[in-house]
């Protein structure tokens, strides 16, 4: 009996879980067809703005799963932005680097 009152003190995820869960894989899904929606529309097109497209969505995208599948969301505050201020420098170095390449083939 003491090992589950300890696992439910430390516990701190909601009772509705699964209505959550269910929810996010929903617009997870959701997002997922407007992702693929936007490839086939935007299919012979290459530009910036197709790929930030992309990029955005998927930050989007791991941003839910982070947060409800892998429970990033139930966690102390310190924990994500632990996570999440490495990440945003990462995305910068993304962004810069598609910004450089479409200058140089610009450039060619």
């Amino acid at each position: 009996m003491q090992h589950t009152e300890e696992h439910l003190e430390h516990t701190e995820a909601p009772k509705d879980i699964k209505k959550q869960i269910w929810r996010t894989f929903w617009i997870l899904f959701g997002l997922t067809v407007i992702d693929i929606a936007i490839y086939f529309w935007l299919m012979n097109t290459h530009s910036m703005y197709k790929n930030l497209t992309f990029i955005i969505l998927g930050v989007v995208k791991a941003y839910f799963i982070v947060g409800i599948f892998m429970h990033m969301k139930f966690e102390r505050k310190w924990l994500p932005y632990l996570i999440i201020v490495p990440m945003v420098f990462v995305l910068y170095l993304i962004t810069l680097m598609i910004i450089e390449g479409n200058y140089t083939s610009f450039i060619r």
